[in-house]
């Protein structure tokens, strides 16, 4: 109980935002903002090691320590594990501490023929002198996909990924 108590403290003291900013059958568009403590350069090497912060029950294995990334254009985003193997997402781009864009149509959304663009930011926040994270993505499908009814599931599931990226603390 104590830390369950210990981890909605963390999560209600971190200054994120998430929004649902449109969504219709054929499609949705969602925005995440969070800032973490940390400085850009290890944000970014935490956001390029995915077994570091993303959430274990969002894994086919059901475990994060079987993801990881290959940071370079083309690389993938992979889990494996005892000979199974998924591929959750490509890179397209990377700046190098400030973007990294994925053609990542995560879980289900790869069984719909769905196109989902994730850009993910970063930026030196000088009021904090840690780094402002944002989470940008944008999914294209047929009217039958029905992402107005998926988008709120993926929203929770990229808060969550956000506040676990923005803090270490929350994935200890």
């Amino acid at each position: 109980m104590r830390s369950a108590f210990l981890l909605a403290t963390a999560i209600a003291g971190l200054p994120a935002s998430a929004e649902i900013v449109s969504a219709t059958a054929d499609h949705y568009t969602l925005r995440h903002e969070a800032v973490s403590d940390l400085g850009v350069e290890e944000t970014w090497e935490r956001l390029i090691q995915p077994e570091t912060w993303w959430h274990p029950d969002h894994t086919y294995s059901g475990n994060a320590e079987h993801l990881w990334l290959n940071p370079s254009a083309g690389g993938p985003w992979m889990e494996s594990w005892e000979g199974n193997v998924v591929e959750h997402g490509r890179v397209l781009s990377i700046l190098e501490n400030r973007m990294l864009r994925l053609d990542a149509p995560f879980g289900p959304l790869q069984g719909l023929g769905v196109q989902v663009v994730w850009t993910i930011t970063l930026e030196a926040d000088p009021a904090n002198g840690g780094t402002k994270i944002v989470f940008d993505e944008v999914a294209n499908g047929s009217s039958q996909s029905g992402l107005a009814q998926i988008a709120p599931a993926v929203d929770m599931v990229k808060q969550q990924a956000i506040e676990r990226l923005a803090a270490p603390a929350l994935t200890d």
